[in-house]
């Protein structure tokens, strides 16, 4: 139950950390759908008749896969929240995350957490060949990955690993609500952009982290199954385990783009 002295503005907070990440999620994928109608094959690392015919799920489940998810992580949200809702600690909480140094720790915190958890879960689901029948195959339906599938789950999967990671995240980093709108949005707009599947050559996210869409596309090959494991910000742990595939990112010869296995990592120029 809410705390009946809990001000308006708190649980605005708890609301807009709930509710903007899934609107956020929703309108930079629909932007990556825009972006395909008008640069075509030309950025994509695989072709649209590859995406149609080596998927093997339908858009509209997809969809209603993710919408799924999405729910349950704003139950889990709102259990966080209320978790920590208590005579106004949040509102002296925001007060003291104004510093900018205090938010940048919690940032970072907040991404080393999720990435672990991330990383540990993810691979556990693929080594445990029950784990990955049952329930992470269902994520590898997509081979060819594109922006709105980014959270597509089976949904036992969105809540153990996706949704429990953000909640550590959260609680580890000692982020307020207030905080945690900002960083949710950013983990957000960083898995869209993992699977987007189009690789930009002026996309901030491929110039900061190594950890990006062609970084993930090795992964959901067959080849790569068993490496890149890591997602969605940092690869530390991939170098440190002996599950990191280098890649670089070659032009084809009909002028399309390929992440391709490789010891040396080398960028679109």
């Amino acid at each position: 139950m809410w705390h009946k002295k809990m001000s308006f503005e708190a649980v605005s907070d708890e609301v807009l950390g709930t509710f903007v990440p899934i609107v956020v999620y929703w309108l930079y994928s629909g932007m990556y759908v825009v972006l395909d109608l008008l640069v075509g094959d030309k950025y994509r690392l695989h072709s649209k008749k590859d995406e149609d015919e080596k998927n093997v799920v339908p858009k509209k489940v997809v969809i209603k896969g993710v919408l799924m998810q999405q729910f349950l992580q704003a139950m889990v949200a709102i259990t966080c929240y209320m978790v920590i809702g208590n005579d106004g600690e949040n509102v002296v909480a925001d007060e003291k995350s104004s510093s900018l140094i205090i938010l940048i720790r919690q940032f970072f915190i907040a991404m080393v957490v999720l990435d672990t958890v991330q990383y540990f879960m993810h691979r556990f689901m693929h080594q445990n060949k029950f784990m990955y029948k049952h329930i992470h195959s269902q994520h590898h339906r997509l081979v060819v990955t594109y922006a709105y599938g980014a959270l597509y789950n089976h949904p036992l999967e969105g809540l153990f690993v996706d949704t429990f990671s953000g909640a550590m995240a959260f609680l580890v980093s000692g982020m307020s609500p207030r905080a945690s709108i900002f960083f949710y949005t950013f983990a957000t707009i960083k898995a869209v952009d993992d699977h987007c599947g189009i690789c930009l050559p002026w996309n901030i996210f491929h110039v900061i982290f190594k950890n990006n869409t062609a970084y993930h596309d090795i992964h959901h090959q067959f080849y790569g199954n068993k490496y890149n494991f890591s997602q969605p910000f940092f690869v530390m742990w991939d170098k440190l385990l002996g599950t990191y595939m280098p890649y670089s990112v070659e032009k084809r010869v009909n002028g399309r783009l390929e992440a391709r296995p490789d010891r040396n990592y080398k960028c679109i120029k």
